[in-house]
């Protein structure tokens, strides 16, 4: 009883993981290919699934992930804020920077935890708890970069605030997190120095979370 047990709990964890990374959602048939299971072992996981709120079947009958799952992710963002705050203080005071780590919700970039430099005479305000668009700021396009299977660092100037230049690379290697690790400032980032200081620390952000 407990193999199967433990069985059944994989197989459900790899059908929740399947579907974080498809936003279209898939159809039982779909899920049932992709994780060589046959339909009524699919069906079964989703009725459990879904009677606990992680899982949603649309009107097409498309199966998504249901909000059930972001109960569990507030849970772990004060974790994960907690696990990259060495990394964000170590680029912050390197670069001279505000330094972030943001989290995809969606659609959008949640920002999780900041750390500001200690020792300019000025720099950006950008507080935790703060969300934009994934399509806007060099956070959240670096999330975007992920979702394509992209790496290395993404630039922009002036998206989400006026003057600002940001500076973001992908998180790589956790599937269970779309996250990008940046920086913003007023003054002038040479991405060709600041950028791969960025994607080194993203890079170990996902070690230490790994």
């Amino acid at each position: 009883m407990a193999a199967e047990s433990s069985q059944t709990l994989e197989r459900g964890l790899r059908l929740l993981r399947l579907l974080s990374g498809e936003l279209r959602g898939r159809t039982p048939t779909e899920i049932a290919a992709e994780l060589e299971l046959s339909r009524p072992a699919v069906y079964r996981l989703l009725t459990t699934l879904q009677r606990e709120g992680f899982v949603r079947r649309d009107g097409d009958g498309r199966v998504h992930l249901g909000f059930g799952v972001l109960v569990l992710a507030r849970a772990v963002q004060p974790l994960l804020r907690e696990g990259a705050l060495p990394t964000l203080r170590r680029l912050a005071e390197e670069v001279g920077a505000t330094a972030h780590l943001t989290v995809a919700e969606g659609d959008e970039g949640l920002a999780v935890a900041v750390v500001e430099p200690s020792w300019t005479d000025m720099h950006v305000a950008y507080r935790e708890g703060s969300r934009h668009p994934l399509d806007r700021g060099a956070a959240g396009r670096a999330v975007l970069a992920l979702r394509a299977g992209r790496s290395g660092y993404v630039s922009t100037e002036g998206q989400l605030q006026e003057g600002a230049r940001g500076i973001a690379a992908p998180v790589p290697g956790l599937p269970w997190l779309e996250a990008s690790v940046g920086v913003i400032a007023f003054t002038p980032l040479d991405p060709d120095t600041v950028g791969p200081r960025v994607a080194t620390a993203a890079a170990d952000l996902a070690r230490a979370l790994g």
